[in-house]
């Protein structure tokens, strides 16, 4: 992906299903269709926090394979917006959405004690020293999270959701209840905020917390299902990261599929 290279002004479905070509000058790109929406995302604004020179190497190379610029635009990410990053580990994304939202924004940072564990020392490395002013980390238990009303323009969800529903064999990860989590995110979501949930793709039918521990995957319909049932509304889904070739039958960590599952991207509004 090269820098500073602008999208053109197509409706984000129709750039992804048909590989809209840039324009030529920096524009905004419109929205998916849907009853609706929400945001226009300031793509030059993506471009250049993407280019930042300060951005750890490690970050620059799995801009390509996670798509981060669709993904980005998906959401609708744009200066002032207020966004968590819901279970962010080291926080690749955060750092990406601060230098977007800038001083006006602010972005939440937001894991329970075993995703901040995982990320190991990273959130010391990017965090550190005030080097991302506009972030703020939180850490607590899904189910207890606590955030102010109606404070956030959007919530993003890479490859994270499908750890609400897992169901530890050997107890490293909390049982978690996916509706008691959304339950507290939710009343943070302004009137028209956007939800988009990035994960790996799970076969219909079968147990959600089972197949998380067995393969880290999800049911896209199951993520449906859940955030429809917390008062949110299905907007519209993306094929960027869709990989037909991927069987869904192996773990996400396998050596054969790893960073190249079939991924959904599906973006929600709260009306």
């Amino acid at each position: 992906m090269k820098p500073f290279r602008v999208l053109c002004a197509c409706i984000v479905s129709l750039l992804v299903a048909a590989g809209c070509k840039r324009a030529e000058t920096p524009t905004t790109a419109a929205p998916p269709p849907g009853p609706a929406a929400t945001g226009i995302a300031d793509v030059a604004a993506i471009d250049a926090a993407l280019a930042n020179p300060a951005r750890f190497a490690g970050d620059l190379e799995q801009d390509e394979t996670r798509k981060t610029t669709d993904v980005l635009v998906f959401l609708g990410a744009r200066p002032g917006m207020h966004v968590i990053d819901y279970l962010a580990a080291g926080g690749y994304n955060t750092e990406v959405l601060s230098l977007i939202v800038g001083p006006d924004g602010r972005v939440i940072a937001y894991n329970n004690e075993p995703y901040l564990k995982f990320a190991g020392k990273q959130p010391a490395q990017r965090y550190g020293d005030n080097r991302l002013p506009h972030v703020e980390q939180i850490t607590a238990p899904p189910e207890a999270l606590s955030l102010p009303p109606e404070s956030l323009d959007a919530a993003l969800f890479v490859l994270s959701y499908h750890d609400l529903h897992w169901r530890a064999k050997d107890g490293s990860w909390p049982q978690i209840d996916p509706a008691a989590a959304l339950a507290k995110l939710v009343p943070a979501l302004k009137r028209d905020a956007v939800v988009v949930i990035v994960d790996h793709v799970a076969d219909p039918g079968g147990d959600p917390g089972t197949i998380a521990d067995a393969l880290h995957r999800i049911d896209p319909d199951v993520i449906k299902r859940d955030l429809e049932a917390a008062g949110l509304t299905f907007e519209s889904e993306a094929n960027f990261l869709r990989n037909p070739d991927d069987d869904h039958t192996k773990p996400v960590f396998d050596a054969s599929i790893r960073g190249q599952t079939d991924r959904v991207v599906m973006r929600f509004v709260k009306k």
